[in-house]
């Protein structure tokens, strides 16, 4: 995805900024707020493409083609930093300094910008955000922050109000709401589309998605049951779903995910497949740490082996079995 027109929903959100790139009166400080789903990532991404885009359209929108967005698309786009931390939970004042503080000083290596997108921005630690706070107060005159949180109330006011806020609406919310698509549903849409609006739309509506993963999840509650000859009978139904073999797998790996999330919490809200919960549960009260470790494995090895050609059938009946076997 290479532009806004890709996107379906957060429309007042892309105007915003299409008119914001169009008229060059982008603010030094954005905070892209919304939850787990919603697109953050992806419209910060976009934002930067289209700042940093050599040959932009009318509307602001960038071109998908220059060096500077194939970099962009690639993560390699000198111009635009993604801060990281290395503890799972907190964002320290060492990392606020290493990577912005102390870098935004240096000007653009090959653009009009330099563009910093710090996700999880509400996991800074107050000695973070006063680090930050400073650099927000006076940037360079080419720097852009772009914030991305889940909630923005844990920032501090200070941060808050030199920085302009956008919401994101969630996608599940969007699904439920004007679609009237029920809600175990809505969770697997949102869970499949990464982000991405218009593809949870087009999950929500896709029979042949459902087909496929009413099939996926058929299999994986009989698995057990299964002797040689049913196996084989599955394998075969799979070769119809070839074409779209990305998506059954992912099926599967979500399934297992879910089993694995609940053996191990017990919390039934982050498991995607509620509306399957008493398969899950079980198969989880039977399963192995390591023999869901094996199985989602087993997937991946699955997609490398398809990606490298090797005989589909085979690949399959492998995966079918690593997955009875654990």
């Amino acid at each position: 995805m290479s532009s806004f027109k890709d996107v379906v929903g957060h429309k007042n959100i892309i105007q915003y900024i299409e008119n914001a790139v169009k008229t060059d009166k982008v603010s030094h400080a954005y905070i892209l707020n919304g939850e787990k789903g919603s697109g953050k990532r992806l419209l910060a991404n976009l934002f930067a493409m289209s700042l940093q885009c050599q040959n932009r359209d009318e509307d602001g929108d960038a071109c998908g083609k220059c060096q500077s967005c194939k970099q962009a698309a690639s993560n390699n786009q000198p111009d635009i930093i993604r801060v990281t931390h290395e503890k799972p939970n907190t964002i320290s004042i060492d990392d606020i300094r290493e990577q912005i503080n102390n870098d935004i000083v240096i000007k653009p290596y090959s653009s009009k910008y330099k563009i910093y997108i710090v996700p999880d921005a509400d996991m800074m630690s107050v000695q973070a955000q006063n680090a930050l706070l400073k650099t927000i107060e006076e940037p360079p005159a080419y720097a852009v922050i772009l914030l991305l949180t889940e909630n923005a109330e844990i920032l501090l006011p200070t941060i808050r109000s030199r920085c302009v806020m956008l919401k994101l609406r969630n996608i599940k919310e969007y699904l439920m709401e004007q679609m009237e698509i029920p809600d175990y549903k809505a969770d697997v849409c949102v869970a499949f589309a990464q982000g991405n609006m218009g593809r949870a739309i087009m999950l929500a509506t896709s029979e042949h998605f459902n087909e496929i993963k009413e099939e996926a999840v058929h299999l994986l509650r009989e698995i057990n049951d299964m002797d040689v000859d049913a196996l084989e009978a599955a394998v075969k139904r799979v070769v119809s779903y070839k074409m779209n073999i990305t998506d059954y797998l992912d099926v599967i790996s979500v399934w297992y995910r879910d089993v694995l999330i609940y053996k191990a919490t017990k919390n039934v809200d982050q498991v995607v497949f509620s509306d399957q919960l008493r398969f899950i549960k079980d198969r989880a009260s039977k399963s192995s740490y390591e023999g869901i470790e094996n199985i989602l494995d087993g997937i991946e090895k699955a997609k490398a082996r398809l990606k490298a050609n090797v005989n589909f059938e085979l690949t399959m009946e492998l995966l079918l079995l690593t997955i009875k076997e654990n």
